[in-house]
């Protein structure tokens, strides 16, 4: 960190540093305020499935072989057959609204997470 430098405006003090301090300063802050809620249990995701994300012609299938389930798990927990799961995975289906949120449901991510 440079020189840091106090400076008075009509009796109130202020602390002048260089924009790059500054800019140091906030990326502490904003890390600290991402760590804590990493801590309190918010989830991460691995690169590797962010990069997967990106690419996939299927969010669904794509989060379901992170969470480590089968094809008839999911189904089972979203209450849908396994064969309509299977087309919505497929695109052979877009899968209504209710399907989807609680296929997001059992994943546990977001609709919007589903859906790009």
């Amino acid at each position: 960190m440079g020189e840091i430098q106090k400076i008075t405006i009509e009796g109130k003090t202020y602390v002048l540093l260089s924009e790059e301090d500054y800019e140091d300063l906030i990326d502490g802050l904003n890390a600290k305020a991402v760590m804590a809620r990493i801590e309190a249990g918010e989830e991460t995701w691995p690169s590797e499935l962010v990069e997967e994300l990106m690419e996939t012609d299927s969010r669904i299938r794509t989060y379901r072989k992170y969470r480590g389930m089968t094809m008839i798990e999911l189904a089972e927990a979203a209450g849908i057959s396994q064969p309509h799961l299977s087309d919505i995975e497929n695109g052979k289906k877009a899968g209504s609204v209710d399907v989807l949120k609680r296929i997001a449901t059992a994943l546990r991510v977001n609709l919007d997470d589903l859906v790009v």
